[in-house]
């Protein structure tokens, strides 16, 4: 595989695991809050009531929704454009441990097949690219870091 392939890779999979550690401690941490593990049933309830507290959260929650069907429908057609297996496994996953985590993984996937399909590299990522990706993905940390914990 490119070593630019290599890369995309592994930017797809840190932000995985950043997605995956930083939803599942606010995830089990609203869980701790509102019951016990007896009670799950009513702590996803209290989750789902939660995310319509105000204009705020229901402005994210729609913006997350929406952006979810647009990835889960992107990976849908792409995996069988391409060939790729176990689609629903990544969409299936994307409501259970979250989206942010599974449409990387998928993106990995995706990149792989790529590289075995085509055998040869991508298309070389801008400088101006590279430098916009690494400045996005700071202002994302910072905003993250506005809401964790909050």
């Amino acid at each position: 595989m490119a070593r630019n392939r290599q890369y995309l890779c592994l930017f797809y999979g840190l932000i995985a695991t950043v997605a995956f550690i930083a939803v599942w401690v606010e995830v089990l941490g609203h869980f701790g809050s509102v019951a016990g593990v007896s009670d799950f049933a009513a702590a996803v309830v209290r989750f789902i009531t939660d995310t319509q507290a105000n204009r705020a959260s229901r402005t994210v929650t729609i913006e997350v929704l929406l952006l979810s069907l647009a990835a889960m429908t992107f990976m849908v057609l792409e995996a069988r454009r391409l060939g790729i297996r176990f689609v629903w496994a990544y969409v299936a996953l994307g409501f259970v441990l979250a989206i942010s985590v599974t449409l990387p993984l998928f993106l990995i996937a995706r990149e792989r097949h790529l590289a075995w399909q085509e055998g040869g590299a991508p298309a070389p990522v801008a400088t101006s690219d590279g430098l916009a990706i690494a400045a996005l993905s700071v202002v994302v940390v910072a905003l993250s870091g506005c809401v964790i914990g909050g």
